[in-house]
């Protein structure tokens, strides 16, 4: 039922579209009726376009992801645990942070040129900052007994990170982690959007280019679709990993 009302509004919007474009008899290079971008989207299935380039995008957004998002997990851990560190690298974090990582478009393919390096890159660089900023937010917020238990009980470094540090923030370094997710897919297009010849922002670039409206916007639609996927992906394990009591704690 809640899905059916969902899907209310944009069907309606969908069927206005197809009806104004038909009875108007519009003719245009930018613009495309519902029934036509289902056909290029089709065609597109059809024939691997949108199977092989997702797989290109998917396979940049998430390496660089898991690049990303495991350095944003070391180096949080090691703010939260050493008071000097996080103060000695607070202007470098505060001055490099607001950086948008598709103004170093041009960095990266003068050292890195074009290709899965670049854009990999780039998309490690957005996602570093997600996981580092919420990660260090959820060390500092730890209950101070808790560490006092780890140095009661003499815990190396590694165990105190391991017994009570992950524990204690992993519901919020996953909330992290799915940010980072949706930032590493809308860079990622971005990037193949703008100088990289891989992936499926190249190929809607093309679309537009190629004055193919049709499947400019099945594209589009693709995108929007693939990102839903990713997030419900990550909500669906959020729920059965951490249950209503880590849901809970996450929304607070």
């Amino acid at each position: 039922m809640k899905v059916a009302k969902a899907l209310v509004l944009p069907v309606a919007l969908l069927i206005l579209w197809e009806v104004a474009m038909r009875m108007s008899g519009i003719q245009s290079d930018s613009l495309a009726p519902p029934s036509q971008i289902a056909v290029a989207f089709y065609n597109a299935m059809l024939d691997g376009t949108i199977p092989w380039r997702t797989a290109e995008t998917l396979r940049a957004a998430l390496t660089g992801l898991a690049i990303g998002a495991g350095c944003g997990l070391i180096v949080s851990i090691l703010l939260g645990l050493i008071p000097p560190v996080a103060r000695l690298m607070q202007f470098s974090i505060e001055v490099l942070r607001p950086v948008p990582a598709v103004a170093l478009i041009p960095v990266a393919i003068l050292t890195l040129g074009f290709g899965y390096a670049m854009e990999v890159s780039l998309v490690a660089f957005a996602t570093f900052w997600p996981v580092l900023i919420y990660g260090h937010a959820a060390i500092t917020n730890i209950e101070p007994q808790l560490l006092d238990v780890s140095r009661v009980l003499r815990l190396s470094g590694l165990g105190r990170v391991t017994k009570i540090v992950l524990p204690a923030t992993l519901p919020r370094y996953f909330v992290a982690f799915r940010l980072a997710t949706a930032v590493s897919l809308i860079v990622a297009v971005t990037v193949e959007i703008a100088a990289n010849p891989l992936g499926i922002g190249y190929e809607l670039m093309t679309a537009s280019q190629s004055l193919h409206p049709d499947l400019m916007f099945a594209l589009v639609l693709w995108i929007g679709l693939v990102g839903w996927g990713l997030n419900g992906a990550l909500l669906f394990a959020q729920r059965r990993l951490f249950g209503p009591a880590g849901m809970a704690e996450i929304a607070r």
